[in-house]
């Protein structure tokens, strides 16, 4: 490749890049408009454009402004906060199969959260702007004691002793999570069991609130970091030569995929794999770069959880499958092929 290529060569990628990006954010709002019209009660194409004009009745704006869109935003926050904190994972890592649900921060996350709703009410306002921040205490200690068993004086994190301690520490709290459930009321039982399976349960514009200043915050942040994870991905020693801080640099990614991760959880439940497949079909669609690797993995996140949680309405109405469920059904058997590929 001639020097003289390179221009060119960016300039394909920006296109290919934007190419992408337009039609990741068409497929998103079809499947938006699909969404509001999925449910139980069903709302025609007139009905709901008039419900979203101000002309619809009292019933139908009720059921697409406090029920539905409210769902709608926080599937595609959350999408985009874990699919983020998954390539960021992956990225400080340089472990492809890093995944906030695989290395047990999100286990952590919904452990605080489930202390939480153990002892006090869920319906209660003001709790529910504190939701985000338990659940970053969580997920920050199990970052901390994974991070720590993990690390070696010599090499660092170790990426494979990273994956399997947090495989063994995500068990773990799965475990402390099932015995406290034998303390529950049958009506918490009933929604921490709904929770755990991966349901959207913040489904009303407090839990929207209490999510968006931690993805609007967190999210610009870690694009504005494309470049240092660029140079982290050269490795240490290389990082090290080109003048980056990586220690520093790592530590700063970690807390803002742990704050992406926690917040999601606090009003997702435990929906995994969604940090795993996002960046790996970025990446596979935009390339390696993080400029566009990150707000690619952003969009695939968000149109992951969109759908997901669409077809969970819509299979078995009027019963719901929880949104974990239809995305576990897609993510374990990628995650079986993808350590089958690193074997081979």
């Amino acid at each position: 490749m001639k020097l003289g290529d390179v221009p060119i060569l960016e300039a394909n990628r920006r296109n290919k890049g934007i190419s992408t990006f337009v039609v990741l954010g068409i497929f998103i709002l079809i499947i938006f408009v699909i969404s509001m019209n999925t449910g139980y009660i069903r709302l025609r194409p007139i009905d709901l454009l008039q419900t979203l004009l101000g002309q619809g009745t009292d019933k139908q704006s009720l059921i697409l402004f406090d029920f539905r869109l409210p769902r709608i935003v926080i599937s595609l926050l959350i999408g985009a906060g874990l699919a983020v904190s998954g390539c960021v994972m992956q990225g400080i890592s340089r472990n492809a199969l890093a995944d906030p649900g695989i290395l047990g921060i999100n286990a952590g996350a919904g452990l605080m959260v489930m202390l939480f709703i153990s002892f006090y009410p869920t319906t209660a306002a003001a709790p529910v702007f504190l939701l985000p921040v338990l659940a970053l205490v969580g997920a920050g200690l199990t970052a901390v004691l994974i991070g720590s068993l993990s690390y070696s004086p010599r090499d660092g994190i170790v990426p494979t002793r990273l994956l399997l301690n947090g495989i063994a520490v995500a068990a773990g709290i799965s475990a402390a999570m099932i015995v406290l459930t034998l303390r529950l009321d049958p009506e918490k039982f009933q929604f921490v069991a709904t929770w755990q399976a991966g349901s959207i349960w913040g489904t009303n514009w407090k839990f929207v609130l209490s999510l968006l200043p931690w993805i609007v915050v967190l999210l610009p942040y870690v694009f504005y970091k494309a470049g240092v994870m660029n140079v982290l991905n050269l490795g240490e020693h290389t990082a090290k030569g080109l003048g980056a801080e990586v220690s520093k640099e790592q530590l700063k990614l970690l807390a803002a995929a742990v704050g992406l991760a926690a917040s999601s959880v606090a009003v997702s439940g435990g929906i995994g794999f969604v940090g795993l497949i996002g960046p790996h079909l970025a990446r596979r669609l935009v390339g390696p770069k993080h400029q566009w690797l990150l707000p690619g993995s952003a969009l695939i996140g968000s149109l992951l959880v969109i759908t997901a949680d669409t077809l969970g309405r819509w299979i078995l109405q009027p019963s719901e499958i929880p949104t974990g469920i239809v995305i576990a059904v897609i993510g374990a058997p990628y995650f079986l092929y993808l350590l089958m590929r690193n074997k081979r």
